[in-house]
């Protein structure tokens, strides 16, 4: 804010105040007979309106509310850039406030936030407090019981893009993850990209065109294997999916060819700025212990 501007609301601010106080003290002034002849001269239906005096007790009421918004504006920020004498934020209050509530979170996790991964996930306190954190925070993609919607994975099976070990989980919720399927459409062709498919839904059931397989197999080689591996089994280093098992994230491998064609993106946000290293922890233990049941 400019000086112009601080010394404008300071002005308005101050003149309002005084001009208020000065309308209280020079209308009470009037001296107006308490009797039942002074009227307005206003009569509705036989009733008559009298021009009575403001009680005093209201009128100091006034001038109060006038002398506490002057301390107020004193002590708080409210006069341009003046910050007040208390030198208070909201920004201050916030921290202050978020410091006593993380204080007391963290004092009711000390009993198992320390202890190792294998025995935090047996402990029934952690383990609720850690649903709990998954409700508010990761059901609406993932579901309230974690397995998942098409795009969203199943965290409540043993297959793991990004890997399912304990580290592995815990980056995922802090760090986020970024699942690229790059469009392969125009290197493929239309007839490379059914090769393909073919190849890989041989992967994981039978029944497919010997021809297109045998084709698809050597296309895959050039063009997949860097992600999925020479096998199809997967990289957790690139989040890329185990393609030989029957787990299909977008629904089933009747998406194999849009994903060829037009690519996919998957995106896990990061944690780490929503919620504090505790509740990281803790909500990351907790899809882990889905995995262990």
């Amino acid at each position: 804010m400019s000086n112009f501007w601080h010394w404008t609301v300071i002005i308005i601010v101050v003149l309002h105040m005084v001009a208020y106080l000065w309308l209280l003290f020079a209308t009470s002034k009037k001296k107006v007979p308490k009797n039942d002849a002074n009227t307005t001269g206003h009569e509705w239906d036989g009733i008559v309106e009298l021009d009575s005096p403001m009680p005093r007790w209201w009128l100091w009421l006034f001038v109060g509310t006038i002398i506490f918004a002057a301390a107020y504006l004193y002590a708080y920020p409210g006069l341009g850039n003046y910050k007040g004498s208390l030198d208070w934020t909201q920004h201050n209050q916030f921290e202050a406030n978020y410091k006593k509530v993380t204080d007391a979170r963290n004092k009711s996790f000390a009993g198992f936030i320390d202890k190792p991964i294998d025995e935090m996930i047996k402990d029934k306190n952690a383990m609720l407090i850690g649903s709990r954190i998954f409700a508010n925070n990761c059901a609406l993609c993932h579901g309230s019981d974690a397995q998942g919607a098409t795009g969203f994975p199943n965290l409540a099976d043993k297959d793991w893009n990004w890997g399912g070990e304990f580290e592995q989980v815990l980056t995922s919720v802090k760090q986020g993850r970024n699942g690229i399927m790059p469009a392969l459409g125009p290197a493929l062709g239309d007839e490379g990209v059914k090769q393909v498919a073919a190849y890989v839904r041989s992967l994981s059931s039978e029944g497919q065109d010997a021809a297109l397989v045998t084709e698809g197999q050597g296309k895959f080689a050039m063009f997949c294997a860097a992600c999925h591996g020479p096998e199809g089994k997967g990289n957790a280093m690139f989040g890329a999916p185990n393609l030989t098992d029957d787990v299909w994230l977008h629904g089933s491998s009747d998406i194999i060819e849009t994903a060829m064609y037009e690519g996919l993106n998957g995106q896990m946000p990061a944690h780490a700025d929503i919620l504090d290293e505790n509740r990281v922890k803790l909500v990351a233990a907790y899809v882990y212990s889905l995995s262990k049941k």
